[in-house]
C-alpha cells in the first residue's frame, strides 16, 4: 500500500498535460498522414473531414452530458475512462477494416476527451496549493499541443515504416501505459484541507451550475467563445498537412511537420498565457489580444497560398499556434478563478463543449470548401471570418466585464 506523497510534484503535472493530450492524439495524427489515408481510402477531402467532425461532436455531446457524471467520480475512475477509452480508439483504427471502422474509432476518441478538462481542473483545485495552480494550468492545457506536436511528428514517421495502421497501434500501446502510471500517480497525492463552505446563497444550492447571474453569463459567455474560436482552430489544423503537401509542393513529412510547429508554438504559448493569467490580467483581455493574432494567421494562410510562399505559410503556422491554440488555457484558469471545485466538471463540461461544437463545425465546413472549385482560397476566407467575429466577442466580453471575473463560492 502506498503512502501518499504530501507535495505534489511533477510527475502529477506530467500526468495532467497527459490527461489533456492523450485523446486527441489519434485526430492529430490522421491529420498529419491526411494524403496517405485518402488516398488509401479512396475517399474525399469532405469524407476525411468527417472524421474530425464525427470525433468532435462526440466530444461536445459527452462534454454536455457528462459533467455531473464527473463531480460524482473520484479522479481515479475518470483517468481510467480517459486512457481506457484513448487506448480502444487507436487499437480500432488499427484495425485495416476501411472507411467505416475509422469512423467508429474517432467517435470514441471523442468520448475519451469528455473528462480531461473537468477532473485535471479538479485535481488542480483539489490536490495543488493556490500559489502554483494557474501556472500548472496553462502548462497542463499545453497537453493537447504536446499531443500535436507527437502525432504530427510520430505518425507520419511510423507511418512510413509501419503505415497508418501500425502507427495506431503504438498510439494505443502509449495510452495504456500512461493510464496505469496516471491511476499509481494521482493516488499518491492527497487532497488540500476542505476551506469553510460560504455562506447560504453565495453560490446557489444543489449541484450544478451557479444560480449567480454573473457567474452564469460568465460561464456562456466563454462557452460561445471557445465555440466560434473552436471553429477556426480545427478548420485550420484539420487541413493545413493537406494544405502544405497539395499547394505548396510539401512532402508528407514535411506536411505534417507544420501542424508539429504549431504544437511546438502552442505548447510555449498556453504556459506564457498561464503565467500571465496568474499574474492577475483579466481572460477579456488576453481573448481580445488572441482573436487579433489568430485573424492575422488566417490572413497569412491566404496569402501563403495566393503568392505561393512557403515563408508565409511558417509565418502564419506561428500566428496560429500562438493564439487560437492559446485559448483554452483563458478559458479553464478563468473557470479556476471562478467556480468551486465540487461544480468544476459541470461548468468545465459546459465550456469544454462549446469549444468542441466549434472544433466539430469547422473541418466539416473546410472540407466542404476545400472540395469546392473556390478550393482553400475559400477556406482560408471562412476561416479569417471566423476570427473576426472571435475579435468582435472579445470586444463585447471587455466591455461589459467587471474590474475582475466573478468570484464564485468564496
Amino acid at each position: 500500500m502506498h503512502t501518499p506523497s504530501r507535495q505534489p510534484g511533477m510527475g502529477l503535472l506530467a500526468i495532467l498535460l497527459s490527461a489533456v493530450g492523450i485523446a486527441p492524439l489519434l485526430n492529430y495524427g490522421l491529420s498529419a498522414t491526411s494524403d496517405l489515408i485518402i488516398r488509401d481510402l479512396g475517399i474525399s477531402e469532405a469524407q476525411f473531414g468527417l472524421l474530425a467532425t464525427t470525433c468532435f461532436a462526440f466530444a461536445a455531446v459527452g462534454n454536455a452530458a457528462m459533467g455531473k457524471f464527473s463531480d460524482r467520480r473520484p479522479d481515479n475512475t475518470l483517468m481510467v475512462l480517459i486512457f481506457g477509452v484513448a487506448t480502444l480508439s487507436m487499437a480500432v483504427a488499427a484495425i485495416p477494416g476501411g472507411y467505416w471502422v475509422l469512423l467508429a474509432a474517432v467517435a470514441l476518441s471523442g468520448l475519451a476527451q469528455s473528462f480531461p478538462n473537468g477532473v485535471t481542473n479538479r485535481i488542480l483545485a483539489q490536490r495543488v496549493p493556490d500559489a502554483q495552480r494557474i501556472t500548472w494550468t496553462g502548462i497542463k492545457q499545453s497537453g493537447v499541443q504536446v499531443s500535436q506536436l507527437v502525432g504530427s511528428i510520430g505518425f507520419p514517421l511510423l507511418a512510413a515504416w509501419l503505415g497508418w495502421h501500425g502507427a495506431s497501434l503504438v498510439g494505443a500501446l502509449i495510452a495504456a501505459l500512461l493510464g496505469v502510471m496516471a491511476v499509481r500517480i494521482v493516488s499518491l497525492v492527497p487532497l488540500l484541507p476542505v476551506p469553510a463552505k460560504p455562506k447560504p446563497g453565495a453560490s446557489g444550492s444543489g449541484r450544478g451550475l451557479p444560480k449567480d447571474t454573473s457567474a452564469r453569463f460568465f460561464i456562456v459567455a466563454l462557452t460561445t467563445f471557445g465555440f466560434v474560436n473552436g471553429a477556426g482552430v480545427q478548420a485550420s489544423n484539420v487541413y493545413l498537412p493537406l494544405f502544405a503537401v497539395r499547394e505548396l509542393d510539401f512532402s508528407l513529412v514535411a506536411g505534417g511537420l507544420t501542424a508539429a510547429v504549431a504544437g511546438v508554438v502552442g505548447v510555449t504559448a498556453r504556459v506564457g498565457w498561464g503565467a500571465m493569467m496568474s499574474r492577475g490580467i483579466p481572460a477579456p483581455k488576453l481573448l481580445l489580444l488572441l482573436a487579433m493574432l489568430a485573424t492575422c494567421g488566417g490572413v497569412g494562410f491566404l496569402l501563403a497560398q495566393q503568392l505561393h510562399s512557403p515563408t508565409l505559410l511558417w509565418v502564419a503556422v506561428v500566428l496560429h499556434g500562438a493564439s487560437a491554440l492559446g485559448v483554452s488555457v483563458v478559458l479553464m484558469a478563468a473557470l479556476l478563478r471562478s467556480i468551486p471545485a465540487d461544480r468544476m466538471g459541470s461548468a468545465s463540461g459546459i465550456v469544454s463543449a462549446g469549444q468542441f461544437g466549434g472544433f466539430t463545425v469547422g473541418p466539416l465546413l473546410m472540407g466542404l470548401l476545400v472540395g469546392s472549385d473556390a478550393g482553400f482560397t475559400a477556406g482560408w476566407m471562412a476561416v479569417i471570418g471566423i476570427y473576426l467575429c472571435c475579435v468582435l466577442l472579445g470586444l463585447f466580453l471587455l466591455l461589459r466585464r467587471r474590474p475582475r471575473e466573478p468570484r464564485i463560492g468564496g
